[in-house]
């Protein structure tokens, strides 16, 4: 396997809580899971080290603590970059991003009372990634996939369930904006929207 491949398969392990906070990496077995030698996998390691995924703990590996800090920086960075990602977004999305749009806030509305928490995140990355790619800059969608997947060991790690009415009611009014091209009403919600991200995982941990 390349490490290419070993790189994307360990980080998203990280991120979906596969691999849990501050877990140990055993470099012998990690290379007996991938078939590989323990070459490629401390090569593997020393990548996700640069990219803020794993620590060195001593002579060991361990997986990147969740940082309240860190989360209050990355946030800045969103509040700067996602709002008018969105208004760029919504300037350029075409008939088929709506399609998709529209058929997320269906999903969204049949989801009922019980779904997992990992089930609302895999549907707001769905929804996110969406106007990502609705931007038609390929830098800035990789630069708010970075920033979207720092969310998501927090919002998994979260033990309580998370309400799923509470959780997209600033994801529907995104989409009805988006559609409306109400671009005052789309800078609104969307900074409101992380604000309300961030402030109720902080309330949480």
């Amino acid at each position: 396997m390349e490490p290419e491949e070993i790189y994307r398969q360990l980080r998203e392990k990280i991120i979906w809580l596969d691999l849990l906070p501050e877990a140990y990496l055993n470099l012998s077995a990690l290379a007996e899971s991938f078939g590989v030698s323990r070459t490629p996998i401390k090569e593997v390691l020393i990548l996700l080290e640069a990219d803020g995924w794993v620590l060195r703990h001593g002579s060991h590996f361990i997986v990147t603590p969740l940082s309240l800090g860190r989360l209050k920086e990355i946030t800045e960075i969103r509040n700067i970059i996602e709002v008018q990602a969105n208004i760029m977004a919504m300037d350029r999305i075409t008939a088929e991003e709506l399609a998709v749009l529209g058929e997320i806030r269906q999903e969204i509305r049949e989801i009922g009372d019980t779904p997992s928490n990992r089930q609302l995140v895999e549907m707001d990355v769905k929804f996110h990634r969406t106007l990502f790619q609705a931007t038609k800059n390929h830098q800035l969608a990789q630069m708010l996939e970075r920033i979207l997947i720092q969310y998501l060991r927090f919002w998994l790690s979260i033990s309580r369930k998370i309400d799923p009415k509470t959780f997209f009611t600033e994801t529907l009014e995104i989409i009805q904006a988006v559609e409306a091209k109400d671009a005052d009403r789309l800078r609104a919600i969307s900074a409101a929207h992380i604000k309300n991200s961030v402030e109720e995982i902080m309330g949480t941990f």
